[in-house]
């Protein structure tokens, strides 16, 4: 699965594309500051970013020119500014396209999967630039299905595997035990999101050093769970 970041501190903008990126069979990961997105965007992987313009802490200009001195990566730079000379700098620090609020999100996700095609092509494959996800220890490679901990291959069941990639590729972030059945089991799959639980139960039995104390896949009582980073 291609990840794209949004660096966007307008939290209903960043929402509404995520919502609409994710229909569409990306991961998303959201930052609303400067700071915490051009160090997301250096530290963690990802296919595609896209970058407001006006932040707090750090503009977009000067993170659009950090992240190009180290990631070949496509980055679409997007702002309420229309004036020339914005689009001319942004793209002269190494965006690969310059769009203005407001705009369509349907409008954005074609864009996006443009740039991704055309990056594809020039760097010669059609399959994601990495497919392993490496957290505090725990490196999951998404090609193989495999899973290791320490260094220690861990066995998960198809649907184990599943559950816990799909938490695992958004670090922080709250899904519900309806969403979990929903994306891992599907809409018309008979069962309820009592099997949730259950498979969550098996996976931090075989992930934790202590289940009654799960480091990586935490419990919010009434919300649900999320991959502790």
């Amino acid at each position: 699965m291609e990840r794209i970041l949004i660096i966007e501190d307008e939290r209903s903008i960043a929402e509404l594309e995520r919502d609409y990126f994710e229909i569409n069979g990306y991961a998303v990961d959201i930052e609303q500051d400067g700071n915490s997105g051009l160090r997301r965007a250096l530290t963690e992987e990802y296919n595609l970013i896209i970058l407001d313009l006006m932040l707090p802490g750090i503009d977009g200009f000067e993170i659009c020119k950090q992240i190009r001195g180290k990631k070949d990566i496509p980055i679409l730079m997007v702002s309420a500014r229309k004036e020339e000379i914005d689009k001319i700098k942004g793209l002269g620090f190494g965006a690969d396209d310059y769009i203005t609020k407001p705009f369509s999100p349907s409008e954005l996700v074609a864009r996006v999967k443009a740039h991704l095609s055309r990056y594809e092509r020039l760097m010669g494959r059609r399959e994601p630039v990495h497919d392993k996800i490496t957290i505090r220890g725990i490196v999951i490679d998404k090609t193989a299905r495999r899973v290791y901990i320490n260094d220690n291959e861990v066995i998960l069941t198809t649907k184990e595997f599943d559950l816990f990639t799909m938490l695992a590729s958004h670090p922080n972030r709250v899904f519900s035990k309806e969403e979990l059945f929903d994306r891992i089991w599907g809409f018309d799959s008979v069962g309820d999101n009592g099997t949730v639980s259950v498979h969550i139960r098996k996976v931090r039995e075989k992930i934790e050093v202590d289940p009654s104390n799960p480091q990586y896949i935490e419990t919010l009582w009434g919300a649900g769970y999320r991959f502790s980073v």
